[in-house]
């Protein structure tokens, strides 16, 4: 399977952004709220924020490159607000 680099680049930034969003929702929320430090969701939120934007960009880009249905380009940028999102998306564009 050769895939080309803005679908490699779309698939690490997924997968980066899936995890900082589970890091985010079931270690630094908790740390926050039931141990009162809310320096983790300020350090991991800002860390997903910013993978966040680069899978949307990224998403776009290989949509743009690979003339993808806007359906498709849509159910990408969804998954970005899903928790395992990404990594279900991954799966999707994967059997393309």
């Amino acid at each position: 399977m050769n895939l080309s680099n803005e679908l490699k680049w779309l698939r690490w930034s997924g997968y980066a952004e899936g995890i900082s969003f589970l890091v985010l929702l079931l270690i630094a929320m908790p740390l926050k709220y039931l141990a009162g430090q809310p320096l983790a969701v300020r350090m991991v939120g800002s860390i997903h924020g910013a993978l966040f934007l680069v899978y949307a960009v990224m998403v776009l880009l290989a949509a743009r490159n690979h003339k993808w249905p806007r359906k498709l380009v849509g159910l990408g940028l969804l998954a970005a607000f899903l928790p395992l999102g990404p990594f279900w998306f991954d799966r999707r564009i994967s059997r393309l």
